[in-house]
């Protein structure tokens, strides 16, 4: 039996299809003797030549400055300003990097206090990003965790976020709040009103925030919309739009690019003092610069072809056909997994993952404290064994005691989804009969 792998946020793993426009720059960019020719539109060959102009060298091999290629970084500036309604960017506040995994380390750099009589806390949800918990353990700082709501939506409340603080007064100096908007694993998608109550909280400990946004443009459930940080930020006015502290990180490894592989990230630095910014240039310059392969991406995914360019036709059949498919998924998805019984799934509002709870038969939990399991690592476990699909457990997310989950990634086409649920839904079935 052939195994179907779900359990990465990794659209070209799962079967998508680069889009030619991306592909065809890149191409350009690596082989310039393909700018001279007619083999390719004419809106690609010019970005290509823009491009490589703005490359020492003109060759996409040189090094370039540790905060990025200032071409690039204009072209993000001039994207986040598009995204935000006008709210402005510098693009001297935005730092390019080999991914947005990578923006968070360095940020978390600039925060975590080795030297202190108490560790650096960072408020961090739970579930959350797996490998954001462990840059914070490789850093020595700790998880201040929260919970979010399951029962109503996977809901980001500040109630529990002053819980979470006040349980950590003693044990860590909690310096940061980092969320996720849309939710890895939950595909919760945050209001503006949730938003706004978060910054208000962040603003009153003077707590500095870290938004991760990367799945921005995986949002397409109903009633659901995108707004980011920095917008509502802005958009509150002073005294909370000149202090409240933010970085906010985005990346070309989601949405509609789906260039996992070429390692881009970007994060912009919001509100922070002039002397910490120059010390945030000589942490990011560690890493010499990013690989500019990423950075290349990332150009592309602020400016895209444009209606009259001659690739757009294609470029927008493309992200169309990508749209219908994650539309139909996050749709779709649940409401296969809700009827299956023992499972339960929240709607998602965006991002590119499921997160369903499992009503295990205490049979099956007793079985995987035998074998030294948590049960739903043994439950992914034996669903790959036994039907050949790859999930990844709840536990690895975090979760409240007692219960457990499955994380499944949506962003695949759809008749792989079929099958995928096909399969998970008689596995459980027969797991359940062997163990109730």
């Amino acid at each position: 039996m052939d195994v179907i792998d779900v359990s990465w946020g990794d659209p070209h793993r799962g079967g998508l299809k680069p889009l030619t426009f991306v592909r065809q720059v890149l191409a350009a960019c690596f082989y310039p003797e393909l700018v001279q020719s007619d083999k390719l539109p004419v809106d690609v060959k010019q970005r290509a030549r823009s491009l490589l102009s703005a490359c020492d060298g003109g060759s996409v091999g040189s090094y370039t400055l540790s905060d990025g290629i200032s071409y690039i970084q204009c072209s993000v500036s001039n994207f986040i300003s598009r995204r935000d309604g006008g709210v402005p960017s510098s693009p001297e506040n935005i730092f390019m990097t080999s991914g947005s995994q990578r923006s968070l380390m360095l940020v978390l750099k600039l925060l975590v206090h080795n030297q202190a009589s108490l560790p650096t806390g960072v408020l961090t949800a739970v579930p959350s990003y797996t490998a954001f918990k462990s840059a914070l353990q490789t850093l020595g700082a700790t998880v201040v965790p929260y919970y979010l709501d399951e029962e109503q939506g996977w809901a980001m409340e500040v109630e529990e976020l002053r819980r979470a603080l006040q349980a950590s007064k003693g044990i860590c100096n909690t310096v940061a709040l980092y969320v996720i908007n849309p939710g890895n694993p939950t595909g919760h998608v945050q209001s503006r009103k949730c938003i706004e109550e978060v910054i208000r909280f962040a603003a009153e400990e003077r707590l500095f925030l870290m938004a991760d946004e990367v799945y921005q443009e995986s949002v397409f459930g109903e009633g659901s919309e995108f707004v980011s940080y920095k917008k509502v930020l802005s958009e509150m006015g002073p005294p909370l739009s000149h202090t409240v502290e933010l970085a906010s990180f985005h990346s070309a490894s989601k949405g509609f690019m789906g260039e996992c592989g070429l390692r881009g990230g970007y994060v912009e630095l919001v509100n922070l003092d002039p002397a910490v910014m120059r010390y945030a240039y000589t942490i990011f310059s560690t890493d010499i610069c990013a690989p500019v392969t990423g950075q290349l991406a990332l150009e592309l995914m602020a400016n895209p072809p444009r209606p009259g360019d001659p690739s757009y036709p294609v470029y927008a059949q493309e992200t169309q056909s990508i749209q219908a498919m994650l539309v139909h998924n996050m749709n779709w998805v649940p409401e296969v997994l809700n009827n299956i019984p023992g499972i339960s799934c929240q709607p998602m509002m965006g991002g590119a993952f499921v997160f369903p709870r499992l009503y295990l038969p205490q049979a099956a939990i007793e079985k995987a404290k035998v074998v030294g399991m948590q049960p739903d690592l043994w439950y992914c476990k034996q669903l790959l064994e036994e039907a050949g699909v790859c999930v990844r457990p709840g536990c690895e997310y975090g979760q409240t005691e007692g219960n457990h989950h499955i994380r499944l990634c949506v962003m695949t086409p759809v008749e792989t989804m079929e099958e995928v649920l096909k399969r998970l839904k008689n596995f459980h079935l027969h797991f359940l009969k062997e163990f109730s």
